[in-house]
């Protein structure tokens, strides 16, 4: 969002140029490198990695939407993330006009509904949604220049607006399944954001700037989400994390207990020959085949189709049976 004069400096603008204490002609080619300034009495709450990691779950949403209003609106268009600011709400509030349309949607955090008074704001600008209307209708879309100021929804354009932003509401918790599963229903759409005070002018903010191009329009979305609603986000994608790490020898303890109960072949193997097609068609009962194996030596014991054990023929209880003598190490294995 951009940066709101308040009418106190807008006053002293005025002044200063009536006084000829300000040179409207002249402008100061500056060429030191401006910074923003740190407000040291309201620190910011979110580290650079968080609004890092609010800006690549809005580009994956980006990508959705891309494809989503393609194929309802039948065009091409392109989106992107622009900015991800910090701020204080007065700020997003002050940069909306009258004849602006807010939406209200609220956060459900796997299954369990956030404070119902502090829902996510979605702002369209008026000409872009009015484009995408004329779109749905079947047209080619206004173009947004020619859009009045201070424009007013009909009933039937806040109805169409209304069908827009629940479609793009209904798939925004889809951006954040790679850390939490989030879902965002919507709650209403106000035609007069002076009325939405459900979040204290001077509370944290973090605005989302997406830019949305159409062949002959182009417009913002600016999504405002509360900084107590991100707070309990990240608390519960930590606390998440922490329980992944803590339970990994529990997890991999079960793994080994659904293992121990698998059934594998064993086979005992007495030894191995080759014989012809010939030889083995000539082949009659009684007759005997040279395995080339010494009564006496130790047969391997396959498991899985790898060597593992060596033992001795025998029997028990009238069976046959092998007698295991010797495991195979691992190289002896790869060796085999």
């Amino acid at each position: 969002m951009a940066e709101v004069l308040s009418q106190s400096q807008i006053d002293a603008l005025l002044n200063a140029a009536r006084s000829g204490e300000m040179d409207l002609n002249h402008s100061d080619q500056d060429t030191e490198k401006k910074y923003r300034k740190y407000d040291f009495y309201s620190p910011r709450k979110f580290t650079k990695d968080r609004l890092k990691m609010i800006s690549g779950v809005f580009e994956n949403y980006t990508r959705i939407i891309n494809s989503r209003l393609n194929g309802l609106l039948h065009t091409t268009s392109e989106i992107s993330v622009e900015s991800v600011e910090e701020q204080r709400y007065y700020e997003f509030s002050n940069a909306l006009s009258d004849g602006d349309v807010l939406t209200l949607a609220d956060v459900d955090v796997e299954g369990v509904r956030e404070s119902d008074e502090t829902p996510i704001l979605i702002h369209l600008s008026t000409g872009l949604v009015l484009n995408m209307m004329d779109r749905l209708m079947g047209g080619e879309g206004d173009d947004a220049a020619d859009v009045p100021a201070g424009y007013s929804f009909t009933p039937l354009e806040l109805k169409l607006y209304e069908s827009i932003v629940r479609d793009l509401i209904s798939i925004l918790g889809g951006s954040w399944e790679n850390y939490i599963n989030l879902n965002f229903t919507f709650r209403r759409v106000e035609s007069n954001p002076t009325l939405v005070q459900l979040i204290g002018l001077d509370e944290t903010v973090v605005i989302i700037g997406i830019s949305i191009k159409f062949p002959n329009a182009s417009g913002r979305m600016n999504i405002c989400l509360p900084g107590m609603m991100l707070t309990n986000i990240f608390t519960k994608i930590s606390a998440m994390n922490q329980v992944g790490r803590g339970t990994g020898e529990n997890n991999s303890q079960e793994i080994m207990d659904i293992l121990r109960d698998s059934q594998l072949q064993v086979t005992a193997e007495l030894g191995r020959t080759q014989l012809t097609l010939r030889d083995i068609y000539s082949l009659n009962v009684g007759d005997v085949i040279d395995l080339g194996h010494p009564t006496k030596e130790p047969v391997s014991l396959y498991i899985g189709g790898q060597p593992w054990f060596s033992g001795k023929l025998g029997t028990q209880n009238g069976s046959m049976a092998v007698k295991i003598c010797e495991t195979y190490h691992v190289e002896t294995r790869e060796e085999e």
